[in-house]
């Protein structure tokens, strides 16, 4: 693999990213990317972390590629959202694996990014209405004043 190169240069784009693997990675690298930006069309790219990433109103999800697995990064809550389905790829508290050799499991990849499009667009709701409740609060104060 030629992920070595990640080491010796800044990856800036998740195209670099995904041309320092070898060919195989790379389609399938291309295939998660296009299946993400599917899933959530309102979300931005960017590299964060050194991985390719998915924003929307914060983190949203991050991917990536190893030597033996794919790594898909949806945070801790689009883990424990699906936590029987994801036993088998379980490698840690906020990231799954999926092996090199056994086919993505699209339908996996699908129901957690939609669960984490609609977590990060709920918060931003619920931040923009706290937002406009403290500034109706404090107009309320200065009228009264």
């Amino acid at each position: 693999m030629k992920s070595q190169t990640l080491k010796k240069r800044q990856i800036k784009t998740i195209d670099e990213y995904i041309e320092t693997f070898e060919p195989k990675i790379q389609k399938t690298l291309k295939e998660i990317r296009k299946f993400i930006k599917k899933e959530a069309p309102q979300a931005s790219e960017k590299i964060s972390f050194g991985l390719p990433s998915f924003y929307l109103n914060g983190n949203l999800l991050h991917f990536a590629a190893f030597k033996n697995h794919y790594g898909f990064f949806p945070s801790p809550s689009g883990i424990y959202a699906f936590e029987k389905e994801l036993i088998p790829y379980r490698a840690g508290k906020g990231s799954l694996h999926f092996p090199l050799d056994q086919p993505i499991p699209w339908a996996i990849i699908k129901k957690i990014t939609q669960f984490r499009v609609k977590e990060n667009l709920d918060k931003a709701q619920k931040k923009k209405n706290e937002n406009k409740t403290i500034s109706g609060n404090a107009s309320k104060k200065i009228l009264k004043g």
